[in-house]
């Protein structure tokens, strides 16, 4: 016999849970619904022995979904626009690095966790990629995945709820490139989306399904192709999707086998977020800019994630989305090597 996780009635009750959370939160009136809703349940009643799982391919349907969504903002006075703050953007995702290895000081000196598996488990990039370099580092590879299924989960709850009462909802002047809504057009907007993904995902690039659909959707846009606008409730599917396959990370073991570290984890985190809320105020102040959206912009949080906060809250979409990018493409690209030359100078340091 199956186990209970592996049979296909399994993922069906991860989704009806998923859509009843998902419309309760919806009712209630609280940040992200569609997202937060499923998210949670998922992980609570997983952390308490559930082992519910995802539907199969649910993640990389809700990231090209997304990915659509907001590649439509990009016009081309937009995408120009978000070009000019290019210094902005990679100094933001230069500064991320020094925000990690705090982090990953603090894991060090209050758990018995090695540097280089507390430096994975900081690093804001993406979560799978930076098991891939765990493992190939020497690193605890079980605890950079609780590690980083921790930080999104943190970062998701956290940073939306705080910028929704304080009061920051709404007044974004960007706007999508159209706002005629054709079901054929879309579906076959979706369809070339998809492609994009499909492409990065050969040749195995980070984020390749979110990256594809959003880089893909941002050519046509640039370009003033426009197919059809993104209807709010097929926004809210690719929310539950990733909220649901986000959910569905977590297992009992990750308490059963750590709890030491997974408190000092959390904390971790959320130092993490408060010195990048502390740079977000700064970049903004210093360039003039709305303090939430670059707030937004610098959250140690998952692309989809972050730039559905934007979305949803009107907060600068485009810049949140683009410093998001750019990050992961800094951190996924240079963080094997920045690590390569710490431990080196390291190791000097300690021999003289």
């Amino acid at each position: 016999m199956k186990a209970a996780r592996d049979t296909l009635l399994n993922p069906l009750l991860s989704v009806a849970l998923c859509v009843s959370t998902g419309a309760l939160f919806d009712w209630l009136k609280t940040p992200l619904p569609w997202m937060i809703g499923p998210l949670v349940a998922m992980a609570v009643l997983n952390l308490s022995g559930a082992r519910l799982r995802a539907p199969w391919g649910a993640r990389p349907t809700g990231q090209v979904i997304i990915g659509t969504a907001l590649g439509l903002y990009f016009t081309p006075v937009v995408a120009q626009q978000v070009i000019s703050y290019w210094h902005l953007l990679l100094l933001a995702a230069l500064l991320a690095i020094l925000i990690a290895c705090a982090s990953a000081w603090f894991l060090t000196r209050v758990t018995d966790t090695d540097p280089t598996t507390a430096f994975f488990a900081s690093v804001p990039g993406g979560a799978a990629e930076m098991a891939v370099l765990a493992e190939k580092f020497g690193a605890r590879v079980d605890r950079v995945a609780i590690a980083q299924s921790m930080r999104i989960l943190a970062v998701v709850i956290v940073v939306p709820f705080v910028l929704t009462y304080s009061g920051v909802h709404g007044a974004d002047v960007y706007v999508p490139a159209t706002s005629t809504l054709d079901w054929g057009q879309l579906a076959l907007l979706l369809m070339i989306a998809t492609a994009g993904a499909g492409v990065l995902a050969l040749v195995r690039a980070p984020n390749a399904f979110m990256l594809g659909a959003l880089f893909s959707v941002i050519a046509l846009t640039v370009c003033e192709v426009n197919f059809s606008a993104m209807p709010p409730v097929v926004s809210n599917i690719g929310q539950l999707l990733i909220g649901c396959a986000l959910g569905g990370r977590f297992e009992r073991s990750f308490l059963d086998r750590v709890p030491r570290f997974v408190a000092a984890t959390l904390a971790s985190i959320l130092l993490a977020i408060g010195l990048a809320a502390v740079l977000g105020i700064s970049l903004a102040w210093a360039y003039g800019l709305p303090v939430p959206s670059v707030v937004l912009a610098t959250a140690p949080g998952g692309i989809a994630e972050m730039c559905i906060t934007a979305k949803v809250l009107q907060l600068g979409v485009p810049l949140v989305t683009a410093a998001h990018v750019t990050r992961v493409i800094v951190l996924v690209t240079g963080t094997g090597t920045l690590f390569r030359v710490a431990r080196a100078i390291a190791g000097r340091y300690r021999k003289a």
